[in-house]
């Protein structure tokens, strides 16, 4: 009996509510290489707003996609929705989808190619490299996120173009054997510093696209989560290295 490869996507959500089925909507649709299947893992983060009622009545009406949700009774932050969606992720592969619209999973199968092909376990999918579209918007967020890939960079020798993005694809038997402490937007800092000390690993980086939201759009992330990324990559460089 053949078996088909299955790629787990982790979709952390918080007050995703209006616009979350339009994620799910291009993820039924996009089909992947070689045949692999995909598994969509939803954790809430203990959203305010109607998310849940969104995806419970979203699951009910597609119940031949395989959607699994998990839900925090307390909000823990993305860092912990993605500790969760990793712990009860079962494909080969897996990568981090946000609920909002500034990524295309039409392009998942740039960053599967590279592991398919043979040579990658680890594609992080970089706005800044390529030739591909991008919402041009805050000057100092650009600053601020080559600042802190150019400080991840010095002390992993890794030679990333963009840390933060969060198109990153594993295969899950490297991400599944950290153990990670970041509940919030350290996330990305961590899991960089801690694959690159994985012996051997190979990582490799792709240009993808990117349709980046305003504040007024709901975009989240703010200057105190630059200051804690900063933190962390001290942290899971230096001071936490073991």
């Amino acid at each position: 009996m053949f078996y088909f490869k299955k790629l787990s996507v982790i979709i952390p959500a918080y007050n995703e509510g209006r616009t979350i089925h339009q994620i799910l909507d291009k993820l039924q649709s996009v089909v992947l290489l070689s045949e692999i299947e995909k598994e969509i893992i939803i954790v809430n983060d203990c959203s305010t707003d109607d998310t849940e009622e969104a995806i419970l009545n979203y699951i009910n009406e597609h119940n031949n996609i395989d959607i699994k949700y998990y839900k925090h009774e307390v909000n823990k932050g993305k860092g912990a929705a993605l500790h969760t969606g990793i712990q009860y992720a079962n494909g080969e592969y897996l990568i981090i989808q946000d609920a909002d619209m500034e990524y295309d999973p039409n392009e998942f199968n740039i960053l599967l190619k590279p592991v398919l092909d043979g040579f990658a376990d680890v594609v992080y999918g970089s706005r800044f490299a390529g030739g591909n579209p991008h919402r041009i918007l805050f000057f100092w967020h650009t600053i601020g996120n080559k600042m802190l890939t150019f400080l991840s960079n010095m002390f992993t020798n890794l030679n990333l173009s963009d840390m933060e993005t969060c198109y990153k694809l594993f295969k899950s038997e490297f991400i599944k054997s950290i153990r990670f402490k970041e509940n919030r937007f350290g996330f990305e800092p961590e899991v960089t510093a801690k694959i690159s000390r994985i012996p051997d690993v190979r990582i490799y980086e792709v240009g993808i696209s990117y349709y980046g939201r305003t504040y007024k759009d709901g975009k989240k992330i703010s200057m105190k989560d630059g200051f804690r990324a900063i933190w962390c990559i001290f942290k899971y460089n230096i001071w936490a290295k073991h």
